[in-house]
């Protein structure tokens, strides 16, 4: 995703002669090719993450389109104040951009992991968080944030994720993207965890159900007109993350839920446990030891339908 990244900036470098990146003392050879076509607007703000969010903030004030970039849990949590502050309280239109999201860092232990970064962000007034599924939807994603002009987080993978989409889909943030359709439950996919979520829906094939599949990229704001109608047309409505169970997507669309009125009985949430994840290994074998594989999933839903 990282890789799309860059290359979407650097596209879209041309289209906004106003975006500026600021990165967080990595990326510096992944943009060289933004550096050479734009090389007034790319600073390295070395490993002082508040200090590019306060710049960042600085640069939107000044009608520039800063967007900050480096490893999530160094552009998140260790600069919420900023981020709450600087960005948000005044409503300026910075992106933030968190790569390695969940568990892609998995072999360097807790202080990359960043599995509570959608449950902070969220709850900031102003803020957008937005997951995109694949490398296709990552440029869709900085693309609608550079419409939309406002404070936005963009979660991103790093291990090679697969391209899900044949082709770049109208990527709207707020609106969930089906990329399989189905009858019997939905399962809503957040993030990188798509293919697990594709497995998981012909996993359920094989056993005569039938699963509608969503990248569900956006978890602030929340689909409303599509979540209303999985709840009222599916047995089962599943939300995948590679996330704490705590305050994640799964939760957002609890709360959604709850004040709709909807039956929230159908509601199975697959994240992951409320506890740092000690062991150390790769993404695949970290995603092993919390319980967010395809077969989890499945056995989920069979469970939820009975």
């Amino acid at each position: 995703m990282r890789n799309a990244f860059a290359k979407a900036v650097t596209e879209l470098g041309d289209e906004y002669p106003e975006l500026v990146m600021l990165a967080g003392d990595i990326g510096n050879r992944l943009f060289d090719k933004f550096k050479d076509k734009h090389p007034t607007r790319f600073y390295n703000c070395g490993v002082a993450e508040a200090n590019m969010t306060g710049l960042a903030s600085g640069l939107a004030a000044s009608g520039l389109r800063p967007i900050t970039y480096t490893i999530t849990p160094f552009n998140t949590t260790r600069v919420l104040e900023q981020i709450r502050l600087d960005i948000c309280y005044p409503n300026l239109p910075v992106i933030v951009v968190g790569t390695g999201a969940g568990l892609s860092y998995a072999n360097l232990g807790a202080t990359h992991h960043s599995m509570e970064d959608i449950a902070i962000l969220r709850t900031l007034p102003n803020m957008h968080v937005v997951c995109p599924a694949d490398p296709v939807e990552v440029k869709g994603a900085v693309r609608d944030a550079l419409r939309l002009g406002r404070p936005t987080y963009i979660r991103l993978g790093k291990k090679g994720e697969p391209a899900i989409h044949p082709s770049e889909p109208d990527f709207r943030i707020g609106k969930g993207i089906t990329v399989r359709e189905g009858k019997d439950v939905v399962i809503f996919s957040v993030g990188n965890m798509i293919k697990p979520a594709l497995d998981s829906a012909e996993q359920l094939a094989a056993r005569g159900i039938s699963a509608q599949v969503v990248s569900l990229h956006t978890v602030k704001p929340l689909d409303d007109a599509l979540l209303a109608q999985s709840f009222a047309d599916k047995k089962v409505v599943a939300v995948v993350e590679e996330h704490s169970f705590t305050a994640g997507a799964g939760s957002a669309v609890l709360e959604w839920g709850h004040v709709r009125r909807v039956n929230l009985d159908k509601l199975v949430c697959v994240a992951g446990p409320d506890r740092f994840l000690s062991g150390c290994g790769e993404q695949d074998e970290a995603r092993e030891l919390v319980g967010l594989t395809s077969h989890a999933i499945t056995q989920q839903i069979v469970d939820r339908l009975g």
